[in-house]
């Protein structure tokens, strides 16, 4: 299974089109800002099923700030990262994907591209897809039992 992780777009819908070309992904992750580009992004590409979360610039109290994924046997908690202070430290995430028995945590927010791992969760950040700097995104692929992902930037 591919699926491509998308953030901080801020009205960018290009890169993410050109993002979902380059990996045909089974799933479309938007980690917020802009809720409106992913659903934008939904109409061009139905076929893919998407889901996001809001992020600190979508103005969606209705939504909740994180959502549970379960794939496989992996556990992958998606959020914008705002709430966890990550422009600070990832030392509240590392602590959240302990306490949560998480697989991977993604978050975006800081617009800069992250993957690493915090004892057994890997944390990624996709960077931003819009218009600062390069657009980056993620690809999260989960074959054979295992989780891997993979950080890209479009040229």
């Amino acid at each position: 299974m591919r699926i491509l992780v998308l953030s901080d777009s801020h009205g960018a819908i290009a890169p993410m089109e050109q993002a979902v070309e380059r990996t045909d992904p089974h799933l479309i992750l938007h980690l917020g800002d802009c809720w409106r580009d992913a659903e934008r992004l939904h109409q061009n590409f139905p076929q893919i099923p998407l889901q996001q979360v809001p992020g600190n610039c979508d103005f969606r109290p209705e939504e909740p700030t994180e959502q549970l994924l379960c794939l496989d046997r992996f556990r992958i908690l998606m959020c914008h990262g705002h709430t966890y202070g990550v422009k600070q430290s990832l030392l509240s995430a590392g602590l959240a994907a302990e306490a949560q028995n998480l697989d991977l945590f993604l978050f975006g927010h800081t617009h800069r591209p992250y993957c690493d791992w915090a004892d057994t969760s890997l944390l990624v950040n996709p960077g931003s897809i819009g218009p600062y700097g390069p657009p980056a995104y993620a690809l999260v692929c989960i074959e054979n039992g295992k989780l891997r992902a993979d950080l890209h930037r479009l040229p």
